[in-house]
């Protein structure tokens, strides 16, 4: 399940690259930090938490602010294995590339993520795809900027694993060529197709079966070890309003009862009560949270007509689906869907 998006459970190094990016450009950094309600000294603070929505408002100034109109594949080629710690030294010390993609795939929520990836070995390519989360702030420009920037990071992160020389062979994009003249970021050197089924970063496998410079199966294995160490610290971190979400989840259609929830936690009903205003939530907002990450999904990702998104969150009627997917996106379940096609109307 994904975290709440103001669950601060990740470290500033993605909003951080992004003011420096902006800095760069000559923006000054109270200005790309507009927002994030985060001061210069936590922005250097390895200690600093931060949730996916200050993420998103760092990602939202970039685009208001920025000039470069590659500024996402930009920033993302600035992401390095030393860039995620304990994460990326264990990218390194994989024994095989096969191995290095699983464990990608297993551990990235360590690296603060808001696109969800896969990874599959078919007719001789490596395919990764990439999904934004479904947060209810992502509108077109910034799930525009999520994939650009995750492609790019992907990009950086393979050469720094398997050699500068690493170049995929497509890349595939969900929504509309931006203009005529866009034809992707140049350091991919390779063919942009938009308008696709799904976001992808297409190469070919025999990269994977090099053998890494680095790779060390004792290090790796003790490496396993800690990241799922920082897994199991980074679930704490969500508390009981984590584990409330996670019960919402599989009771969706069943309408998740409070009491019931609190019975399986092992917890009086107040006492529920209380532990959920302590971590600043409530269990109506918690239900109304999952319910929106979810209908954004079914309804921007999958081909789920609107009635069984409507039956599959437990809504008695459509129109009470609508009036909800209205508040939390600011638009109806169809014109959403159909803005997936259109999200560079005024991007670019």
């Amino acid at each position: 399940m994904t975290p709440g998006p103001n669950e601060k459970i990740y470290p500033v190094t993605k909003i951080a690259t992004i003011v420096e990016r902006l800095v760069s450009e000559g923006v000054p950094a109270t200005e790309a930090l507009a927002g994030v309600s985060l001061s210069l000294a936590e922005l250097n603070s390895p200690a600093a938490r931060v949730s996916a929505n200050q993420v998103l408002q760092s990602y939202d100034n970039a685009t208001r602010l920025s000039r470069d109109p590659q500024f996402a594949y930009n920033a993302g080629l600035k992401f390095h294995v030393s860039t995620y710690g304990m994460y990326g030294f264990a990218l390194l010390s994989c024994p095989n590339f096969r191995d290095t993609m699983a464990f990608a795939m297993k551990y990235h929520g360590l690296a603060a993520p808001l696109a969800e990836i896969a990874f599959k070995e078919e007719a001789g390519a490596g395919i990764w795809t990439i999904v934004p989360k479904p947060y209810p702030r992502v509108d077109g420009r910034l799930y525009r900027f999520i994939v650009e920037l995750q492609m790019a990071v992907h990009l950086s992160l393979h050469r720094d694993v398997m050699g500068a020389s690493f170049c995929p062979l497509e890349l595939h994009f969900s929504f509309a060529r931006p203009r005529p003249d866009n034809k992707g970021s140049p350091a991919f050197n390779c063919p942009v197709l938009y308008e696709q089924p799904e976001n992808r970063l297409v190469f070919d496998a025999h990269w994977l079966d090099g053998r890494p410079n680095l790779g060390n199966a004792v290090t790796y294995a003790e490496l396993c070890q800690l990241c799922d160490q920082l897994t199991g610290e980074l679930q704490l971190t969500t508390g009981t309003a984590g584990r409330v979400r996670n019960m919402i989840l599989t009771d969706l259609v069943q309408h998740a009862n409070f009491d019931s929830i609190a019975e399986r936690l092992k917890m009086s009903p107040r006492s529920l009560r209380r532990r959920l205003q302590e971590e600043g939530t409530s269990f109506r907002e918690l239900v109304d949270e999952v319910r929106a990450q979810v209908a954004i999904k079914y309804v921007r990702d999958t081909s789920l007509s609107i009635e069984d998104v409507t039956y599959t969150l437990g809504f008695n009627d459509a129109s009470a689906f609508r009036h909800a997917f209205r508040r939390w996106t600011g638009a109806a379940p169809y014109e959403f869907r159909r803005a997936k096609t259109n999200m560079y109307s005024s991007a670019v």
